[in-house]
């Protein structure tokens, strides 16, 4: 059995054939029916988590209830390998990863403007950098919250 741990809006992009999908965050005891499950992230950072390895390998064998591995490179270690990944570009990018054009352009957007026009443009970035600070600091993810409900996430929500 495998089971990819990312998010569903990464799931619903792009997957390995098969794979189920349980957030991380989220796993508790496992219907298992066939040993052994494997776990997949994107990379290999959210299953090994860096220097959280242990307390992840110990959650995901715990939900697990049997003999689980973790494939060393998550899914892009897969593609790099040949096997088949299924792949729908109809469905958005990752929520994070808009949170970061977003931020970014924002960031640039002020900047420019500031330069260009009017300093108090500058304001934007300050506010955009604030809140990067902010959500930083707290976990609360207000813009990722705000695109979610964007028509072009509907779709990934369903």
């Amino acid at each position: 059995m495998l089971i990819d741990i990312r998010g569903a809006d990464e799931h619903a992009r792009e997957r390995i054939p098969n794979a189920c999908n349980r957030l991380l965050g989220e796993l508790t005891k496992l219907n298992v029916s066939a040993a052994p499950v494997i776990f997949h992230c994107r990379a290999g950072n959210r299953s090994r988590a860096g220097n959280r390895t242990a307390l992840n390998a110990e959650k995901l064998a715990t939900a697990a209830g049997c003999e689980a591995y973790v494939l060393d490179g998550g899914i892009k270690a897969w593609k790099r390998a040949g096997p088949p990944v299924v792949t729908d570009r109809t469905q958005p990018i990752e929520i994070m990863r808009q949170v970061q054009i977003t931020a970014g352009s924002l960031v640039l957007l002020g900047m420019l403007l500031g330069y260009v026009a009017q300093p108090a443009f500058y304001l934007i970035s300050l506010f955009m950098g604030g809140g990067l600070v902010f959500a930083g600091f707290t976990g609360w993810r207000g813009m990722a919250k705000l695109l979610a409900f964007m028509h072009w996430n509907r779709r990934a929500q369903a």
